[in-house]
């Protein structure tokens, strides 16, 4: 037994383990971003289909074996298809290097809290008054197929511009509003809805964009309903409802101060993620 770990072991030299512990990382990462999502289940189905189609082999079953091998070859195709969102997310999250600056880095720290002072008062006003809202915070990911679908305005970030984009009257306030860096850039922009069907019939056209635009981006996205006055946040494909002022504040602040929690943390937000199965009372 000694001798067979020895042979094992004094075949493996550094350039073995730092290519084992890579495949590990890739896949690891791999599993973070598939995790929680509909290619989750597929995955499995894969792998039942693997499972079974090496079970047909060892037991001589060789007609399933046949159907299933020919399954599996045709599958290799297929699965380009059916997992294309998450191929994208993959290859955004690879190309965002933290070695790079990233939108909000750009801001001057006192420019920061000043905007961020100017959105929480135009969002306390939006909420109080009942006025519907949708604003896309650009971050690494660029935003600029969406924001050739509204129109540029490029204007300093204010309470007032905010409520004259949004006022129900105004000609761009049932679009989304496209914020990047210190600028109000884009307004009237339409964005893609999510196509997760486990979430609530009773959520509206705005929450289901804002939701849509963070699966095919690292956006921020903050919603306000017309209907309730409840102020929302998507981030990542998820969305979290009911945030008081001072959660807003803070996730606003964390941004463009560049102090946020990495990618995949949502730890900043106090208020539990509210996955939207089935509940009501949204709004639109």
């Amino acid at each position: 037994m000694n001798r067979f770990f020895e042979n094992v072991f004094s075949g493996i030299g550094i350039t073995d383990i730092v290519d084992i512990l890579i495949v590990a990382f890739v896949i690891y990462k791999l599993l973070g971003l598939i995790k929680q999502t509909r290619a989750e289940q597929l995955l499995k189905g894969v792998l039942v289909l693997v499972v079974a189609t090496f079970a047909s082999d060892v037991l001589n079953l060789h007609t399933i074996n046949w159907l299933l091998k020919g399954t599996v070859a045709l599958g290799a195709i297929s699965l380009l298809i059916v997992f294309q969102p998450e191929l994208r997310r993959a290859l955004e999250y690879m190309g965002r290097s933290q070695l790079m600056k990233g939108s909000f880095s750009q801001v001057d720290k006192e420019k920061g809290k000043h905007i961020t002072a100017q959105i929480v008062r135009a969002i306390e006003n939006f909420s109080a008054n009942r006025v519907g809202a949708l604003m896309v915070f650009e971050r690494e990911t660029s935003l600029m197929d969406i924001i050739e679908t509204g129109t540029v305005i490029d204007a300093e970030i204010s309470d007032q511009i905010l409520g004259n984009i949004f006022y129900e009257g105004a000609p761009l306030h049932d679009g989304a509003l496209v914020i990047r860096r210190d600028r109000a850039y884009a307004a009237g922009c339409v964005l893609p809805l999510t196509h997760d069907k486990s979430i609530s019939k009773d959520l509206g056209t705005r929450h289901r964009a804002g939701i849509g635009i963070t699966e095919n981006s690292d956006a921020l996205v903050l919603i306000v309903s017309e209907e309730t006055g409840a102020i929302s946040m998507a981030r990542e494909g998820k969305l979290t409802r009911f945030l008081d002022m001072k959660t807003v504040e803070k996730t606003l602040l964390n941004m463009y101060l560049n102090s946020e929690p990495k990618k995949g943390s949502m730890a900043f937000i106090p208020n539990t993620i509210d996955k939207i199965r089935g509940k009501k009372n949204a709004g639109k």
